[in-house]
This record gives C-alpha cells, sequence and structure tokens, in this order.
C-alpha cells in the first residue's frame, strides 16, 4: 500500500523527470564508491532520490560484507548481517518511499539532527486480569514512532537546513503548528511524533445471552486511527517534563469490526464462549478524541547512580470529543536501573500514559523497573456507557469518578522493549458489580538513523 501510494503521487513527476546525467547501474555499485555519486547529478525528485540512495547503499553493505557466492548471488551469512541496522533502513525506506516527502541525504557532521525510530505493540485483555470477558475487554494499539534529538555541534544549523532536514512525518508538525500555541508540543520543536493504529471492545457482563441486558453496559467497539506529539522540556540537561497532545479519529459501532475480533479470538486464542450479543452494539457513529497530558519527572536518588534508582512522575490531563471527556490527575513510581530511558510503559486511552518510544543507550543496553501508580478521572462522557450521541441506543447511568490503579514491570534489552501492566479500574457505572481487572502487554523496538 506505501509503494502504490508512493508510485500514485510521483508518478507525474517521473514522466516530467530528464534522466540526462545517471548512470546506469550495470551489476551494482562498485565497492567502496560512495553510492550517493550515482545520483548526485541526477533531476529526480528530492523525495526519491534519497531513496534509492538509502536502498543503494544497503546493497553496497551486503556487497562489502563479501556476501556473493561464486556464481553472483547473495549469501546470507547471518553473523555477518548488522540485523538492527539493515532491518530498521529498510523499515524506513518503505516509510520515505511511500509518502513521498523531501527528505536530504547528507553526512552526519553536516545533520542537525538524529532520527530514531520504533514500532510498538500494545495488547490490553481481562484474559491477563479478571480472566472473563466484561466491561473492557479487549484493546489493540499499534504505532510507529519518529524521534528526533538535536546533533551535539549545531552550530552549522541554519532554519534553511533544519527545513531540508523535514522527515516523513515532519509534515504532520507543519500541519498543526498554526492550530497551537508557541510553546504548545505542537510546534515544529516536537520531538516524537506517531501515527496509531487502534481498536477498544467494550461487552456486558454476560455475553451468552443474545437479548439486550438492559442493567449492563452495551456491546460498543471503536476504531481508529491517530497522531500523538510528545516534546521533552530539559533543564541543565535533566527531562523536567513531558507533554503529550494526541488526535483520534474513527469509526464506533459494527463497522469498527469488534464483533469479528472478539469472535475469532474466542475461537482462536482463548477458550472463552461465542459472544451472543452483539446484535444489540452501538449504532455507527464517527468518534472524535482530542487529548493531552503533562507528565513532571523528579529524581528522588541521584541520575549519576549507578545502582538502583528510583523517580516520581506526577501528571495531570484532559480529553474531549464525543468518545470521551474528563480531567485526570496521577502519579507513578518507578524503581529500577536506567530510568530515563522512557517515561513509562504505553497504555491505551483512558488511563495512565507512558512513550511509544525509548531511548536506546548503547553504553547502557540493559534497563530495568518496577512501578506503581494511579490515575483519577471526571468524566463528563463516555459513548461507551451514555450511549450514541446523535441516535437512540442502549445506556446505563455512568459514576462521575473513575479511578484506576496499575502495577508492573519493563525490561529493555539492547532495541528491545518487554513491559507489562496489572490494572484495576473501578465501577464505572451504577450496577456494576465489581471493579474491572485486566493486563496490558506491549513490545517496543527501536533503532537508529
Amino acid at each position: 500500500m506505501l509503494l502504490h501510494g508512493w508510485g500514485v503521487v510521483n508518478q507525474k513527476a517521473l514522466k516530467s523527470t530528464s534522466f540526462e546525467g545517471v548512470r546506469p547501474l550495470e551489476s551494482g555499485p562498485r565497492v567502496g564508491a560512495p553510492v550517493g555519486n550515482y545520483f548526485s547529478r541526477s533531476r529526480l525528485p528530492q523525495g526519491v532520490n534519497f531513496g534509492i540512495v538509502k536502498f543503494l547503499e544497503i546493497y553496497e553493505y551486503l556487497a562489502s560484507n563479501k556476501l556473493r557466492d561464486a556464481k553472483g548471488g547473495i549469501m546470507i551469512h547471518v553473523k555477518r548481517l548488522k540485523a538492527w541496522s539493515t532491518g530498521c533502513r529498510f523499515l524506513v525506506l518503505g516509510l520515505i518511499l511511500g509518502w513521498g516527502f523531501p527528505v536530504q541525504a547528507q553526512d552526519d557532521s553536516k545533520k542537525c539532527y538524529k532520527r530514531n525510530y520504533a514500532v510498538n505493540i500494545l495488547f490490553e485483555n481481562d484474559l491477563w486480569g479478571s480472566g472473563s470477558d466484561q466491561h473492557f475487554t479487549h484493546g489493540t494499539r499499534i504505532s510507529f514512532v519518529e524521534s528526533r534529538e538535536e546533533m551535539e555541534d549545531t552550530s552549522a544549523c541554519t532554519p534553511e537546513q533544519r527545513e531540508k532536514e523535514s522527515g516523513g512525518l515532519d509534515i504532520l508538525r507543519n500541519i498543526l503548528k498554526p492550530l497551537a500555541a508557541k510553546d504548545s508540543p505542537l510546534r515544529l520543536s516536537t520531538d516524537q511524533v506517531s501515527i496509531i493504529l487502534g481498536q477498544n471492545i467494550f461487552t456486558p457482563e454476560d455475553i451468552t445471552d443474545p437479548n439486550l441486558v438492559v442493567n449492563d453496559r452495551p456491546y460498543a467497539g471503536w476504531l481508529y486511527l491517530g497522531v500523538s506529539l510528545i516534546k521533552r522540556h530539559t533543564q541543565q540537561g535533566k527531562i523536567k517534563y513531558f507533554d503529550t497532545v494526541e488526535l483520534d479519529v474513527g469509526i464506533v459501532g459494527p463497522e469498527s469490526y469488534a464483533e469479528d475480533v472478539q469472535t475469532w479470538w474466542h475461537k482462536n486464542i482463548s477458550d472463552s464462549p461465542r459472544p451472543a450479543g452483539w446484535a444489540n452494539q452501538l449504532k455507527n457513529e464517527l468518534g472524535i478524541l482530542l487529548s493531552g497530558e503533562r507528565k513532571w519527572r523528579f529524581e528522588l536518588t541521584p541520575q549519576n547512580n549507578s545502582g538502583l534508582q528510583v523517580d516520581f512522575m506526577p501528571s495531570v490531563g484532559a480529553a474531549f470529543g464525543n468518545v470521551y471527556t474528563y480531567a485526570s490527575a496521577g502519579m507513578m513510581f518507578r524503581l529500577g536501573v536506567n530510568l530515563p530511558v522512557d517515561i513509562g510503559p504505553p497504555r491505551i486511552r483512558p488511563g495512565a500514559q507512558g512513550s511509544d518510544f525509548f531511548k536506546y543507550n548503547k553504553e547502557k543496553p540493559l534497563a530495568w523497573y518496577v512501578y506503581v501508580g494511579g490515575e483519577g478521572r471526571m468524566v463528563g462522557v463516555n459513548i461507551f456507557l451514555d450511549g450514541n450521541t446523535f441516535a437512540a441506543s442502549h445506556q446505563v447511568d455512568k459514576k462521575i469518578f473513575v479511578g484506576d490503579l496499575y502495577t508492573g514491570f519493563a525490561l529493555v534489552v539492547y532495541h528491545f522493549r518487554f513491559a507489562f501492566s496489572q490494572v484495576f479500574r473501578s465501577t464505572e457505572f451504577n450496577g456494576q458489580k465489581e471493579v474491572s481487572e485486566f493486563g496490558s502487554i506491549s513490545v517496543t523496538y527501536t533503532c537508529g538513523w
């Protein structure tokens, strides 16, 4: 899909492009020669040119490591491949070609920014909590993250140079920039941008009853796309607080495919009964959610402590939309080693937010921590309890104040982070028999460019 999108966007440009001066590739680039020279005189659009150059860099790497057999074919020697770097470059190359944005390749010594990328997969399910299907029963959240930070020496950086280094996801910063105040995380100085695909599923306690359960919450699902922006604020080299803004847009109702996903999950993953009441779910409705959060970080032990470290992170937030409207406040304590690698693992909203990205430290590739925290919310709108906004549907009498308690651990090993949280959520509507309990599992892979 990404490559197809690039082809559609750039088809006219390619037809009108002169290829005069482009050196033909015969049997591949000459080993040791700068592959950029092949296209240095090309009149190709910048985005296309950069993608080709990066692809040839990977090809040159394979050739330079003598991965050819006697017949000229490529031999895969796993021990000789830099798996993380090569895999990351293919990932980013695909995104560059797919988005077709103008990105320039250049030496690290001339760069203003260092870019890192991450992919995060998050699952939340009550199978890992209460063991039964009820209330918030399943959530999936997949995100791709671009994180950037300034190089150590930026003395040669000009506004024009910074603009030339606009990455694929910087287009989102440029679109949202006019809507934001000077110090807002929506400005171009945003440190992290995440593209999100998610789905949430909600059911009543008894999923075997095909009839409408009038005294329990309705069946509901939400499928959405989102973008999240994070800005780090530092003082004397230490992170003081983080700002997060996220916009999610999707569909509530049958078109969210919640019924299909839960039915498949129960048939193939868990030993749960087939859900029988999805005919009573909420109707289709466009769902919009704009949320923001500020999280402070206080070090309770010295930052250069080589042993255990402890930090404390209070937070405040708010969300507005027809999906959720609420105000929140929370806190989290962490104890572990190399705590600054992230601000806690990610979670599905509503819930205490962490980060999709963590900073990989080559000198300290191993990190871990355990954590405990909580969040309270004053809820104005919850479509999954209130029912449809513009159509008649089943609803229950929601509670205004809802709280979460959670505990868990995170482990970072080189480019991977694994995290698990156990969440306990207070009753959300009048008549709910017991608190909700579910587990949250996330896996993150990060790499540098």
